[in-house]
């Protein structure tokens, strides 16, 4: 029994320190949401020097960026739960973004396209009624 008193604060510290590193992620996410905020209204000033494929993947950094600071909130949000369909929302993402920078090889290509396929079929089996959380 003086052994389980003793470890009674572990869960409530390490909770402690995930929350507090995970609002230090957000803010270092915010400021590069930021700088890539700056790079995106930059391309647009510049006349054009970098490729349009360049600005695309900027863009899919940036919702990148977005998609992880709003992780963030909802783990805060869901009483410190991370909700599945956003990490399946951010590998959709990369991987689009992956597509786009390396589609060197079309059997590469095919297979990237098909891990979106099984994402956006988990995403669906995800969002089901029955895989939904009981309030």
């Amino acid at each position: 029994m003086k052994l389980d008193n003793k470890f009674v604060y572990v869960p409530l510290v390490l909770q402690w320190v995930l929350n507090c590193s995970l609002i230090v992620l957000a803010l270092i996410l915010t400021v590069f949401l930021g700088k890539e905020t700056l790079e995106i209204f930059h391309f647009i000033n510049d006349d054009g020097a970098l490729s349009k494929l360049e600005l695309l993947e900027g863009i899919l950094v940036y919702f990148m960026y977005f998609e992880f600071i709003a992780l963030i909130i909802k783990y805060f949000e869901a009483k410190y739960h991370f909700p599945l369909r956003y990490f399946i929302y951010i590998g959709i993402t990369a991987i689009t973004r992956l597509i786009i920078i390396d589609h060197e090889s079309p059997m590469d290509t095919l297979l990237y396209s098909g891990a979106i396929l099984v994402l956006v079929i988990t995403l669906f089996i995800a969002n089901s009624n029955q895989m939904k959380r009981e309030s």
